[in-house]
């Protein structure tokens, strides 16, 4: 309290004083009315036939992660990212510009662009891949999918994005209307739906049908489609690509368990007993393998034998035969 002229007079209210209260509740209580919302979306047009036990499986387990990240992390991280900005908004690289439209469209974009390549990087390096993993162990694709993720990766991905707030001086605000479009649009891309139009929007945004592809068993198409907002990233860096995939989930991985799920994220050693594919199978895995290699060197010949060599030795890895990975 300020006392002036004798009368007491209450604070002004800051920024951040109703941060941790009331954004975070109402985010919350719009996560889980847009999460029901769309649950009753997947009933009435579903996107990819699903046998009930696998996705009750699903539901099961992809919803006690929900309430375990939402218990450590989920509040904590919509606050925190929020008290950043709000300390830091005239710095990085934006903390110039007067005009607040174009600060606040730049944001937005530079923040989906963070979260594009942040993905990738989940799916190119090995040690966040470990934790990533988790989230793509998932046999079928539906919105619980959206909350399948290890706490770990969770608080990483955090990390990066109050570093990221910090370089381009983004406002709280902006912060916190990307955060909510982006786990609207996380839960809408994982839904198991199908509609009319649904092409036409990919041209700009993330849908479900690329998503699902997003979801494959083959490296080769679970390693395109990263955008979380807007589809424009992957069709500039040359990762948009469509279709339905013939299998989701990970190779040998069976439905997992919510104790099961959150181990599976702390070990590079399969959790599951694993069955050594038959030889036509093992010689398309290695073929998948080398190609993935040969398109990141950009298919240039002289070493398409140390392509499939070097193929070879990654799938007798991932399957206990040299080491575990």
């Amino acid at each position: 309290m300020i006392q002036k002229n004798n009368v007491i007079v209450p604070p002004a209210p800051t920024d951040l004083n109703w941060i941790p209260f009331t954004v975070v509740n109402i985010n919350a209580f719009m996560v889980l009315a847009v999460l029901a919302a769309l649950l009753v979306f997947e009933h009435f047009s579903c996107g990819r036939p699903t046998p009930k036990q696998t996705i009750h499986q699903s539901y099961l387990t992809n919803l006690g992660t929900l309430f375990l990240n939402s218990s450590l992390l989920s509040v904590l991280s919509v606050s925190s990212l929020l008290v950043i900005a709000g300390s830091f908004n005239h710095w990085g690289l934006l903390g110039s510009m007067t005009n607040s439209f174009w600060k606040i469209l730049a944001s937005f974009f530079l923040l989906d662009l963070m979260l594009y390549l942040w993905h990738r990087a989940n799916h190119q390096i090995d040690h966040l891949w470990l934790f990533h993993k988790v989230h793509h162990s998932d046999q079928c694709v539906n919105v619980s999918t959206a909350f399948r993720l290890h706490f770990v990766e969770i608080f990483l991905t955090v990390l990066v994005k109050g570093v990221f707030i910090v370089i381009i001086g983004a406002e709280a605000s902006v912060v916190l209307v990307n955060e909510i479009i982006t786990t609207f649009f996380v839960m809408f891309h994982h839904t198991n739906v199908s509609f009319r139009g649904e092409a036409k929007l990919a041209r700009l945004l993330m849908v479900p049908s690329l998503h699902r592809l997003h979801h494959s068993v083959l490296r080769k198409e679970h390693d395109q489609n990263y955008g979380a907002i807007l589809s424009g990233w992957d069709r500039l860096f040359g990762t948009l690509s469509s279709g339905e995939p013939k299998t989701i989930g990970l190779q040998n991985v069976n439905a997992l368990g919510f104790l099961e799920l959150i181990r599976f994220g702390f070990t590079r050693k399969h959790p599951l007993t694993i069955k050594i594919p038959e030889a036509r199978e093992w010689a398309h895995m290695v073929e998948e393998a080398a190609y993935y290699r040969a398109d990141h060197r950009g298919f240039e010949p002289g070493d398409d034998l140390y392509d499939w060599l070097e193929a070879e030795k990654e799938i007798m890895a991932r399957f206990g035969v040299l080491k575990a990975i």
